[in-house]
Order: structure tokens, then C-alpha cells, then sequence
């Protein structure tokens, strides 16, 4: 009985921390997009000083027909300007096999929007 009524009070808070949690990723996702949209477009000298991937692992359950697991790999490439800062961008798995460690050239981005990159 005592865990019937706490189950029926712990619910709803669960839930409702999960949607507020959803809401906030979503306004947060479009207040980057909105700071993209009015960044200027830049377009800087850069060489390309690391790459890296972000390998993510889903398991979801197929019920009696078992385990189902998707993979999921994001790209980043790092850029020095001249300056000595760095930026990284997330770029598509069709760029990052494109560019290389090294690479001197222009980058091209809008805030944190990578844009492209042409080697010089």
C-alpha cells in the first residue's frame, strides 16, 4: 500500500521532469539556430589541427525477439586560426574524411555553424 501511494506521488514529478527537461533542450536547440541565422558569415584563414568522433551505442529492447542495437557516430574537426584560437565544428562524415590533419586553407562558418573549408 505504502508503495502504491508512492509510486502515485513519485510519477508525476517524474514525468513532468522529463517533459521540462525535453522543452528546454528544444528551446535551447532553437535559440542556437536563432544565433546562427544572425551571426555574420566569416570566412577565416585556419589549419586543421584535430578530428575526432563521438561513437554513441543505443540498446533498445525488441521484446521476445530480443536485444536490437544502433550506433550512431558524430564528427568534429578542430581549426586554428591565425590568432592561435581554436574552434571545433561539427561537420557531416562525408567532410571529415575529406579533410585532413594539417590542411592549411579557409574555413568558412556562421557562429557555431560550420559552413566549409577550402584548402589553399
Amino acid at each position: 500500500m505504502i508503495m502504491f501511494d508512492l509510486m502515485q506521488f513519485l510519477f508525476p514529478i517524474i514525468f513532468f521532469l522529463s517533459f521540462g527537461l525535453i522543452i528546454v533542450a528544444i528551446i535551447r536547440s532553437i535559440r542556437q539556430w536563432n544565433t546562427n541565422n544572425h551571426s555574420p558569415r566569416l570566412t577565416v584563414d585556419a589549419k586543421i589541427v584535430g578530428k575526432r568522433t563521438s561513437v554513441t551505442h543505443h540498446h533498445h529492447n525488441a521484446g521476445n525477439t530480443g536485444m536490437h542495437i544502433t550506433t550512431s557516430t558524430t564528427y568534429y574537426v578542430t581549426f586554428q586560426v591565425e590568432s592561435g584560437d581554436r574552434m571545433e565544428f561539427h561537420v557531416t562524415g562525408k567532410e571529415y574524411g575529406m579533410l585532413a590533419e594539417g590542411d592549411i586553407g579557409r574555413v568558412t562558418f556562421q557562429g557555431t555553424r560550420y559552413l566549409g573549408f577550402e584548402r589553399k
